[in-house]
């Protein structure tokens, strides 16, 4: 009798220090450039993180001045817990310093956070309000997105501003932050990445309902 259940390939657990570190790498270049293709980066604005296998207040990250779609793993620096560039030749944004190191110092369980100022995400923040479940789509988000108005509309320098985005996304998967855009955070680089295009996509679908009309939830 032949199996017609699906079946699904499963994240590999037996990797090294070194082929973790390389795959993460790997894995958010290709996440940088699928964003950059999609048409979610502005410019130079926007950033996407791994926490380094090792060194765990490390992470990884695009640098300033380089558009998404160009991205390489070797274009990646490596950042610390004080805003140093301790590996790669390229600075470091400063507004993803202060957003993600807080986010991964508050969330041990996340690998992998995404930023960027994605058109229908940043259009639909400032609005100030939440994700309706207008769609089956919406509702992977269902009690999963949090809002923040902290520092609403500037670029995100203050540490504390940081902090509490952190606090104010607590242990869901997104945040919508006013007059800025979304972030979005998991176990893996592509999750961090899916959940922001998912999260785009249904700010988009909104966007386009209460244009034509009241939807239903």
């Amino acid at each position: 009798m032949t199996d017609t259940k699906p079946r699904f390939a499963l994240p590999e657990t037996d990797r090294t220090i070194e082929e973790e570190r390389l795959h993460r790498k790997q894995r958010l270049a290709a996440g940088l450039r699928v964003m950059g293709r999609l048409r979610l980066a502005e410019g130079v604005a926007g950033h996407v993180t791994a926490r380094d296998p090792e060194l765990l207040d490390h992470f990884w990250v695009n640098p300033l001045g380089l558009n998404f779609k160009h991205m390489t793993v070797s274009d990646l620096i490596l950042v610390n817990d004080e805003g140093e560039v301790v590996e790669g030749d390229r600075p470091v944004n400063t507004a993803a310093f202060t957003i993600h190191s807080q986010l991964h110092r508050a969330r041990p369980d996340v690998v992998a956070a995404a930023h960027s100022h994605s058109m229908y995400g940043k259009t639909f923040s400032a609005l100030g309000v939440p994700l309706k479940m207008i769609t089956q789509d919406a509702t992977m988000f269902h009690d999963d997105v949090a809002l923040c108005d902290a520092g609403s509309g500037a670029v995100v320098l203050d540490l504390e501003i940081g902090r509490q985005m952190a606090e104010a996304l607590g242990d869901k998967k997104a945040l919508i932050h006013q007059n800025h855009g979304l972030i979005t955070c998991g176990g893996s680089v592509d999750a961090a990445v899916w959940w922001f295009v998912a999260l785009e996509r249904c700010c988009q679908s909104q966007l386009l309902a209460e244009a034509a009309g009241t939807p239903i939830e």
